[in-house]
């Protein structure tokens, strides 16, 4: 009862992984070699799935809603758009290529049909229909007056012909069972090479859409994952080599995160199948984390042994101090991966189950792994590198000084810097830009603005109107609903920037009527207007590709504010541009308050596995500085709060609370195991873990910043804030946690009787304490 009520450890009993560690090596080391081979397994089956709609799968509402709406009718979200310029475009031998090019596109095996110039017919008198583009045309006047007669009264063509007559823009409609089986990086090199020879000068051919946006945010991803793990790794193992002065050394610390790596690469391939651009930084998070807690173990192993200590029982030393700091490091990072999936979204969930069982890996490999490193390259000779380098400890005495000398007003600012930070961080709004999750430099992204520019862009926003009368032509009562919707949503969007039933209307006040409309455009383009039953008709508008959140967001409010004023209330808005603006909106504000109960059970966590609220309040200031001064930066900025911010942030605060939690076990254990007095036991802590404290967050920092050079500016975003956050945690935890608990010197002189049990209470075979027979037991 006494171990659980009082003298528990820190670590909540994890520790007794590396205790286990040095008591039954062999079977460890077995342990760690299936589980290796099982991850590495699954390296073969390492894949990225660039679908941007896997972030918001059942994320809610706004969700539901858009599968509905494509389940009901299909949707332009799949399409690719092939932009077709041609100066001469009216050149009766030039339209005859684009004519050529259109039919072979259609033709593609990846291609369900197309909507072009050339594929649409007008109804006759006689009841038939006739190309719109007559093949038999024979000067540049006959050409430029079907076009220009198509783009000013077609609903159809109106967007997708230049007004200058220069452009013409194709939409493909993809096989989707096709996509889905081969992907579409593949349907897109088959309608390139469908296109290839049609590129001359007089045609220059660009594609956009979103699975041209999907197919380059995967190559970016792709070459994210590869970028980050070997950068990474490599600057981690650079400044291992220059902390520890010592090749080998560096190589040490470096085997524990590639492993840790490997492990939780296996593990997201074999749960989920393949990683999103959002679980890829998992991958880099957790070798940055590996490379900063392998590194304290080092560090703190190898100070052991300069002091006088056997190699073999500094080891078992290390591991029994370090192994409950580090369990409750891994417990707070662990509590900041879970709170996320408090906030519903398929990508955020997969993510926190993602980081949440990466970092307990991460934690299984240090006390598994490491130990048993440890003690193979003692037997093989190796030797205690020289003492660390200077530029570690360099501002330490500087720490130690102000938190001696101005202790107290160096706290009450921290204190009250951090309470008005308290302001930005309620004031704070969510911001989405769609572009920021395109690739840096997207050809696709530049051709949709070059369309937006020539036929005022082909972003689509839909409205689905529910029919009464169940009529497949449309019944007059329920035609004068959809015109309603037509005429307000044209009314925002500018004239001829919407297509419905009701856009049909040059050929119905011509005498035809709608069915021969209907007919005339085909089964595959009428789906795209009423369903087959006749009780849902779709209103399409379009806009630009680029357009502000907050403007998309306006217009979705005054148009819902009109349909409802004309008696439509029952119109519903949807699309995938409405889905991502709304949606994260909504995720954006559920993961804040993620970051808040994130805050508030880690520092629960820390009061209870320490047995005292006192060291919850110590750790509180230096770590919500550096979380409330970053997003003060993003609200005084106008950046305001974006999707991989506030995750950025979440788990910045997690991993920024790893350095509190050592700095406090060593206080501790200072204060109660070595005896010494409170500020000589701040002052021992500082000079014994200041530099690993410099060093895992030199690890930390200059490891995520590789993610700054991510082609995704999302991804970039995350790493930019984490190493800003970090910064500043570092801030926190050697200025301002010293100066606090030098300022509260009675508050916290309790402390010294705090009856937290530690692991090395436990004995071992190295343990320089236990019986002779013990000690004499080989570990390996």
């Amino acid at each position: 009862m006494d171990r659980i009520t009082f003298k528990r450890s820190i670590g909540f009993g994890l520790e007794c992984i590396g205790l286990g560690t040095l008591r039954y090596p062999r079977l460890i080391a077995l342990g760690v070699l299936v589980i290796t081979a099982l991850f590495a397994a699954q390296m073969p089956r390492l894949g990225v799935d660039g679908d941007l709609l896997r972030v918001y799968a059942h994320s809610g509402e706004h969700y539901d809603a858009y599968e509905h709406l494509a389940d009901t009718f299909g949707t332009f979200e799949n399409d690719v758009y092939v932009l077709v310029s041609a100066p001469r475009l009216a050149d009766p031998d030039v339209i005859e290529q684009v004519r050529s090019l259109a039919f072979d596109l259609e033709l593609s095996d990846y291609a369900v049909g197309t909507m072009s110039p050339f594929t649409l017919r007008r109804p006759t008198p006689e009841g038939g229909s006739v190309p719109a583009v007559p093949e038999d045309l024979t000067t540049t006047d006959e050409v430029a007056m079907t076009l220009m007669d198509l783009q000013q009264n077609d609903p159809l063509m109106r967007n997708l012909i230049t007004p200058d007559l220069t452009g013409i823009v194709i939409i493909l409609f993809p096989n989707q069972e096709m996509v889905r089986q081969d992907g579409s990086k593949a349907m897109l090199a088959s309608v390139r090479e469908t296109l290839a020879p049609y590129q001359n000068q007089d045609l220059a051919i660009e594609l956009t859409g979103p699975p041209v946006w999907t197919s380059e945010m995967l190559n970016a991803a792709v070459s994210d994952q590869i970028k980050f793990t070997t950068w990474g790794f490599c600057l981690g193992a650079l400044i291992a080599l220059i902390v520890l002065r010592s090749l080998p050394g560096a190589l040490i610390v470096a085997a524990t995160p590639f492993l840790s790596v490997v492990w939780v690469m296996g593990l997201v391939t074999l749960v989920f199948g393949s990683f999103s651009f959002l679980t890829i930084i998992v991958t880099t998070l957790v070798l940055v984390i590996s490379f900063a807690e392998s590194m304290f173990f080092v560090f703190n192993w190898l100070a052991f042994w300069r002091d006088g200590m056997e190699p073999n029982k500094a080891v078992d030393a290390t591991v029994k101090l370090v192994g409950p700091a580090t369990a409750l490091t891994m417990l707070t990072t662990l509590v900041s991966f879970a709170s996320l999936s408090l906030t519903p979204g398929q990508g955020i969930r997969e993510f926190s189950v993602a980081g949440a069982a990466g970092s307990f890996l991460l934690f299984v490999c240090l006390m598994t792994f490491t130990p048993l490193l440890l003690k193979l390259v003692i037997r093989f000779g190796f030797k205690a590198p020289q003492r660390t380098s200077l530029v570690l400890t360099a501002p330490l005495p500087l720490s130690w000084f102000l938190a001696s000398r101005y202790g107290r007003p160096l706290s009450i600012l921290a204190i009250v810097v951090t309470i008005v930070l308290f302001v930005p961080y309620a004031l704070i709004q969510p911001h989405f830009s769609f572009e920021d999750f395109i690739a840096k430099d997207s050809t696709a992204l530049s051709t949709a603005a070059d369309i937006d520019q020539g036929v005022g862009g082909v972003a689509p926003l839909y409205v689905k109107v529910p029919l009464t009368h169940g009529d497949p032509n449309v019944a007059p009562e329920d035609f004068d609903k959809i015109q309603t919707v037509h005429r307000i949503l044209e009314e925002h969007l500018g004239v001829n920037k919407v297509i419905s039933a009701a856009s049909m209307t040059n050929y119905t006040d011509a005498g035809f009527s709608r069915q021969e409309v209907f007919e005339s455009v085909g089964p595959f383009m009428k789906r795209r207007f009423i369903t087959d039953d006749g009780r849902q008709a779709l209103v399409t508008g379009f806009m630009p590709t680029i357009i502000d959140s907050d403007v998309l967001k306006q217009l979705v409010i005054d148009l819902q504010a009109e349909f409802n004023a004309a008696g439509i209330a029952d119109a519903e808005i949807g699309g995938f541009r409405i889905l991502t603006t709304f949606a994260t909106d909504n995720i954006v504000r559920g993961l804040q308050l993620d970051l808040t109960a994130s805050v508030l059970v880690n520092l629960a966590l820390i009061g209870f596995a320490f047995q005292s609220f006192r060291v919850a309040l110590a750790s509180a200031v230096p770590n919500l500085f550096p979380v409330l001064g970053t997003e003060a930066w993003l609200y005084f900025t106008g950046a305001g709060l974006q999707l991989t911010t506030v995750i950025a942030l979440t788990i910045a605060f997690g991993i920024a609370v790893d350095d509190t939690v050592h700095f406090l076990s060593h206080y501790l254990h200072s204060r109660r195991d070595e005896g010494l007095e409170h500020m000589e036991a701040v002052r021992h802590t500082l000079n014994r873990i200041g530099g690993a404290i410099v060093a895992t967050t030199l690890i930390l920092c200059s490891g995520v910043a590789i993610v700054l050079f991510s082609d995704l500016p999302q991804v970039a975003l995350f790493g930019a804030l984490f190493v800003s956050t970090l910064g500043f945690a570092l801030i926190g935890d050697l200025f301002i946690l010293p100066a606090m608990l030098a300022a509260g010197g009675r508050f916290f002189h309790p402390l010294g009787r705090i009856g937290v049990r530690m692991a090395d209470e436990e004995p071992t075979p190295d343990d320089p304490t236990a019986d002779t027979h013990t000690t004499a037991a080989s570990p390996l």
